[in-house]
């Protein structure tokens, strides 16, 4: 199978195989479920087969395709991958299997279910391929109304409300988007000539800083804001509660696991390699915020008492240790040159890292509240307790989950906290050691979490007669996602010998883009043509 078969196949799969379910008799649930659950299973294998093929000592882009789709404005169906696109190529795979396996529990409209649960495959798994800015954003775009109907839909009480402000939000981040990405097609190319949507020559436009200071700063401000809104990182997450709780659990794992990773990659992927400058300009402020965002999230977690939005809130504090990660970039002003390279190169593998993890850690935290919610159709943890007791098995495998959202050490969640907060004592001791706290902030309402639902006397809620264990299939999404909570946090090699070689380039290309800015004597520099030629 030839790379443009192979990558095109992983896109596309999924929304082809949409004519064929809607061949399936109406009544016909349990088939349609078993047939799109078979097509997710060949997307991840596919998937595996991309990193089977995948060169680890090639910190490069590979695998690349390139077709001309709109000649006249330089847009070209191109798509490749690299070391960190492909662990969430895979992860994305691994997420809409156990997602798709924990829909069974949909019992409403499932073929409109099942149509719009593939289409939203088909989006993310385009934007994670995509190499052409405008191909990324039609990727991006696609996502949108997917997420927004299966909310609407299928979600809680207060499902519209929710999906109207997670579609206002992201639609908000699309539109800054689209502006940046009209910035450096303009100015990539000579007057009178088209500009380019190719990332990767973008890229090597600014590294040679052939984007002037001023540009840089405008578009990274523009960019970071409509990535931040996925990511989600304070103050732009307040969609994510709202439409967590009122979302269905397989949708809540999928916006947890995967969706809220299009943030981060995005900036990893198009802002920072396209403006370094103004990566380097809001460094600061870039890993104040994510400081921020990690108690900001413990405390507001804390002080939940429903199960679920508990869950969300702890996505917002974990996900600011992949905003810190990432900006952890010092520069010397003396020179132009970073300082302590090293330690940023660890940074971004810790973010890369805890990308991963959160994915798996979260995707599974909102399953086990998924699991009990069936049962007892409620989430107010003050009337929980002593599950333990009625539910041994589901208790002991939500134990082994959750502490790995905790980070616990020997468990996925730790190895990226910790090369993060090692990381940003080079760029600040205060700001780390304020984010190292965060680690203690979320044992505490983890841990409370635990006592109140799993431990103490016996359950006293409404329908204490449903609390039954897991059966199979709840038992078989629950056993794989601790399995690689567990295989990750012994083995981070698996992920990290993928993801080393591609953040070390990235950091060598951003500290070179930033220096040629820094010494040119003008606040603009120089017009590179010749790579948009």
């Amino acid at each position: 199978m030839s790379d443009t078969i192979l990558l095109s196949l992983t896109i596309f799969l999924p929304v082809a195989a949409i004519p064929f379910l809607l061949m399936f008799d109406k009544k016909a649930d349990d088939a349609a479920r078993g047939f799109v659950f078979a097509v997710t299973v060949i997307d991840f294998l596919l998937a595996l087969g991309i990193w089977q093929r995948f060169d680890y000592s090639n910190p490069g882009m590979q695998m690349q395709v390139s077709y001309p789709w709109i000649s006249s404005w330089n847009i070209n169906y191109q798509l490749g991958v690299d070391g960190i696109s492909l662990p969430l190529i895979v992860l994305t795979g691994l997420i809409f299997c156990v997602s798709m396996a924990a829909s069974w529990s949909i019992t409403k409209a499932v073929r409109g279910y099942l149509v719009l649960f593939l289409l939203l495959q088909t989006g993310v798994m385009g934007v994670f391929m995509s190499l052409d800015f405008f191909l990324f954003y039609v990727f991006w775009e696609v996502m949108l109304l997917p997420m927004y109907f299966l909310i609407g839909i299928w979600g809680g009480p207060r499902r519209e409300y929710a999906a109207v402000k997670f579609f206002l939000y992201t639609l908000a981040g699309g539109v800054l988007m689209l502006i940046a990405m009209l910035m450096f097609y303009v100015n990539s190319a000579p007057a009178g000539q088209p500009g380019i949507f190719d990332l990767m020559k973008l890229a090597e436009i600014a590294q040679a800083g052939g984007f002037d200071r001023t540009m840089q700063i405008a578009a990274f401000v523009m960019l970071f804001i409509g990535f931040a809104i996925k990511l989600p990182s304070f103050p732009f997450h307040t969609w994510l509660p709202d439409a967590h709780v009122e979302a269905p659990t397989p949708i809540s794992m999928i916006l947890a696991g995967i969706l809220l990773k299009l943030g981060g990659y995005g900036i990893l992927r198009v802002a920072m390699p396209l403006c370094p400058y103004g990566t380097q300009y809001a460094a600061y402020f870039l890993v104040a915020l994510g400081v921020f965002s990690i108690i900001y999230g413990a405390f507001a977690a804390m002080a939940q008492t429903d199960f679920k939005r508990l869950v969300a809130y702890s996505s917002v504090s974990h996900m600011g240790y992949v905003l810190v990660g990432m900006a952890v970039w010092k520069i010397n002003e003396s020179t132009g040159d970073t300082i302590r390279n090293n330690s940023w190169h660890l940074g971004l593998d810790g973010a890369m890292f805890q990308m991963i993890a959160h994915g798996i850690s979260s995707a599974g935290m909102f399953f086990m509240v998924g699991v009990i919610y069936d049962r007892v159709h409620h989430r107010d943890l003050n009337q929980f307790g002593g599950l333990m007791q009625k539910m041994p098995l589901y208790s002991g495998v939500a134990f082994g989950i959750f502490f790995a959202g905790l980070g616990l050490p020997g468990l996925c969640g730790f190895i990226g906290e910790v090369f993060v907060v090692l990381s940003s004592w080079n760029f600040s001791p205060l700001l780390a050691v304020i984010a190292a706290s965060g680690v203690i902030l979320t044992a505490g309402y983890i841990l409370w979490t635990i006592q109140r639902v799993y431990m103490g006397p016996e359950y006293k809620g409404p329908h204490p007669e449903e609390l039954r264990d897991m059966d199979g299939r709840e038992s078989s999404i629950a056993f794989v996602i601790l399995s690689l909570a567990i295989l990750l946090g012994v083995a981070p090699g698996i992920m990290l010998n993928v993801m080393s070689p591609a953040s070390e380039q990235l950091t060598k290309s951003l500290s070179t883009g930033y220096k040629v800015l820094h010494e040119a004597p003008a606040a603009q520099g120089p017009q590179v043509t010749s790579v948009a030629q």
